[in-house]
């Protein structure tokens, strides 16, 4: 590719991350098709658990790895120190499990129980694996790895659920594309197992404490709505207001991607004093991330609850006022997950944990208050509150090493093509009623090219960039697409 090493990476990794996501939505709405609402909160809560007790056998390592490893230094001795604590950590995520079992009724009931510790053994080798490859700045790598994963885990899923094995060939599934993840991260792994000592194990406790704790926090935002929606309600309102969380997810891949780009980029121009470069570097990833995640809400609050309906099912409906509440999170999310990714990357964990350990503290205690009262929407109110908070609470912190600067100018723009876009797809669906899927897409594809469309015409810089990323990949660009005059 003629593009230069950053833009090719993130080319690599939004590639992969559209295609996780376009795959995780399709598969979704099989399964909630043909399982329903009961059998999907079961998987969902199987995940959530999976999610909590995997943090618990990583202890922050993982992300403590990526970060000495990326810095160039005793790169072997680091990754072989990360290996022998991985391991051990093993032996307590697992014990805990254990030891918890009576109490973690749902997934004894589902039969997910022993499916949660296969995947917890088979995750060492993946996550030791992907994190080696990370580390080494083999973003493309670690971002495939990843696909072949979510590739893999679907097509056993699917199969399983035809078969009619349920809540086990879904968690089967998810076993299966660890496995397939780490035979193929492992084959690039280009670090090697060496002696190491009592300075690299500090260097990596120093840094995996903060990771942990603020891992821990994002695990909150994450999995705590979900757990405890399974513990006030049922295992349907699990599935419905899972679904409506997925639905919103569109709006992030783009974050998500520059998250994994970044971080490795971020931590050696840090290392290395080059601030001015983290600064562009943000500021752009608010652009960028924003350019997908504003139409998306706008779309959401006009499309929601038909999506919901055409494509999960009638009982899916249901969640169309959580929907609605769940969409503006992820504008909040943006901020908050590159600004902490630029905490970590900048040797500032620490801040990163005290500002999301006071977010974790609100979203408990409002989901403990708001679940009772509201259901699943006071899961979506709680789940906003605290993500605004979580992100000014990072801008405040990061703005004591770097300036943090939001791009004005395109962020004006993409909001006009935003309302552009909305204005276009409301004409559309009074002229056309939404009855059924064909019109509901149409209604979409419509609002895509008019936002596009608008957005180029408006933004002279955003066209030149993607312009120049299409001609890089050797796509042309239309002539029609050029944008407003300088």
């Amino acid at each position: 590719m003629r593009i230069d090493p950053v833009r090719r990476q993130s080319v690599i990794s939004l590639g992969s991350t559209l295609g996780l996501t376009a795959i995780g939505f399709l598969s979704t709405m099989f399964f909630a098709h043909t399982v329903g609402p009961a059998i999907l909160g079961a998987y969902f809560l199987f995940v959530a658990y999976y999610s909590v007790f995997n943090l618990i056998g990583d202890g922050g390592f993982g992300g403590a790895a990526v970060k000495r490893i990326s810095e160039g230094v005793d790169q072997n001795a680091y990754f072989t120190a990360f290996v022998f604590l991985r391991a051990m950590l093993l032996f307590a995520s697992v014990g805990l499990l254990l030891l918890l079992r009576p109490i973690l009724v749902d997934l004894s009931v589902s039969g997910a129980f022993p499916w949660l510790l296969v995947a917890l053994v088979v995750s060492v080798f993946s996550n030791i694996a992907s994190n080696g490859v990370y580390g080494r700045g083999k973003v493309g790598i670690n971002q495939i790895g990843n696909l072949i994963d979510t590739l893999v885990r679907i097509i056993v899923q699917v199969a399983a659920v035809i078969l009619g094995y349920g809540i086990a060939g879904l968690a089967g599934g998810f076993v299966a594309g660890l496995i397939a993840c780490g035979l193929f991260t492992f084959r690039f792994l280009d670090l090697s197992l060496a002696p190491f000592g009592l300075p690299h194990l500090r260097s990596l406790f120093s840094f995996s404490v903060w990771t942990f704790l603020s891992s821990s926090g994002y695990l909150v935002f994450s999995y705590a709505d979900t757990i405890m929606v399974g513990y006030f309600l049922t295992d349907v309102d699990v599935g419905i207001y899972r679904v409506a969380l997925q639905l919103t997810s569109i709006a992030t891949f783009v974050t998500l991607a520059l998250h994994t780009t970044l971080f490795p980029k971020i931590s050696y121009w840090g290392k290395h004093g080059e601030l001015s470069l983290v600064e562009h570097a943000l500021g752009r990833g608010f652009t960028y991330s924003l350019l997908l995640a504003v139409p998306v809400v706008f779309g959401g609050w006009i499309l929601g609850e038909r999506l919901l309906y055409f494509f999960y099912g009638a009982a899916f409906s249901l969640g169309a006022g959580t929907l609605a509440i769940l969409l503006p999170v992820q504008i909040a999310h943006v901020f908050m997950f590159l600004q902490t990714m630029c905490l970590n990357a900048l040797n500032r964990p620490q801040d990163s944990f005290r500002v999301t350990a006071i977010a974790v503290g609100a979203n408990i205690l409002l989901n403990l208050v708001l679940i009772p009262l509201y259901g699943i929407m006071g899961a979506a109110m709680a789940t906003l509150i605290t993500m605004v908070l979580n992100a000014t609470l990072a801008s405040r912190k990061l703005s004591r090493c770097i300036q943090v600067r939001v791009e004005s100018g395109p962020v004006v723009n993409i909001v006009l093509a935003a309302l552009a876009m909305s204005a276009a797809v409301a004409v559309f669906s009074y002229i056309i009623p939404l009855t059924n899927v064909l019109v509901l897409l149409g209604a979409i594809a419509l609002g895509g090219l008019v936002y596009m469309v608008v957005i180029l015409k408006l933004d002279r810089g955003i066209h030149d960039e993607l312009k120049d990323l299409a001609e890089g990949l050797g796509i042309p660009w239309p002539g029609v697409l050029r944008g407003q005059s300088k």
